[in-house]
């Protein structure tokens, strides 16, 4: 029998590689189909990896590539930093305090449903083209992922913790700061996880209005002038940055929470 599990365990172990690559060389391989086709819709990957390296020795408008990545991850990190120190306070609120979450909490449920996107025209007119409006416009597709996160979990706090916490006295600062918070990290957590990807997407946007530097620039520029492979190393590069963030916040969730390590 333990045998068997072994066998069973080991397939199964194997097959978490093999998917994978498998997955990985059915793209390349489509890759390379469309690319041979129409090589001027869609390089192929050797056209692509020479585009990467042209762009790491002549960059555009004199920027290195990693300036344009540390441009997009500086105005993405300051404007999820606020959201999330913002964002888990507001949450917090709202999850806790149902007079708080019957007025402003209504307010933010009313605003919640407009994209991102559809501030744009209104912060360009407000603010111009400048850093500010592009930080506030990923502000904005960040803050209420945190929110609704964090009120989540505030509200889905085991009542039973909830009777402890009386029985021994603690007060409602006590409660919510020893019992609701550390109950409530794994939506927090979460809900910064998902305010990553988010700000990620919406920073690209903000990037291809008036930007001088960051990813979303590079991809602009690629549709100016026609050049698609410049177009596709920007979204590999979109996309692995993407990924990165998402492992590092993946695993300072393990370190918070360790008790939701499997």
């Amino acid at each position: 029998m333990m045998n068997k599990d072994l066998q069973k365990t080991t397939w199964q172990n194997a097959m978490y590689l093999i998917f994978p690559v498998l997955s990985i060389g059915l793209l390349m391989l489509a890759w390379l189909l469309v690319s041979t086709n129409r090589p001027d819709l869609f390089p192929g990957p050797a056209a692509t990896w020479e585009r990467f390296q042209k762009l790491l020795t002549k960059p555009l408008g004199r920027i290195p590539l990693w300036v344009h990545i540390l441009d997009s991850l500086r105005r993405v990190g300051i404007a999820v930093g606020l959201s999330c120190f913002l964002g888990i306070i507001f949450g917090v609120m709202m999850g806790w305090n149902r007079y708080f979450n019957a007025t402003l909490g209504m307010i933010f449920e009313v605003i919640r449903p407009i994209p991102p996107l559809a501030w744009i025209p209104l912060i360009t007119i407000w603010f111009g083209i400048g850093e500010f409006p592009k930080i506030l416009i990923v502000f904005i597709g960040t803050f209420a992922n945190v929110v609704v996160n964090t009120a989540t979990g505030v509200r889905m706090v085991d009542a039973q913790q909830l009777d402890v916490g009386k029985t021994f006295g603690a007060s409602q600062f006590n409660t919510l700061l020893h019992i609701v918070l550390p109950a409530s990290l794994p939506a927090i957590f979460a809900g910064i996880r998902t305010a990553l990807g988010a700000g990620w997407a919406v920073v690209l946007a903000a990037e291809m209005l008036g930007a001088t530097s960051g990813v979303g620039f590079l991809i602009t520029r690629g549709n100016e002038i026609g050049d698609t492979a410049l177009i596709l190393v920007s979204m590999f590069i979109i996309g692995i940055i993407g990924a990165l963030l998402s492992s590092v916040t993946s695993w300072i969730e393990r370190k918070a929470c360790p008790w939701r390590t499997n």
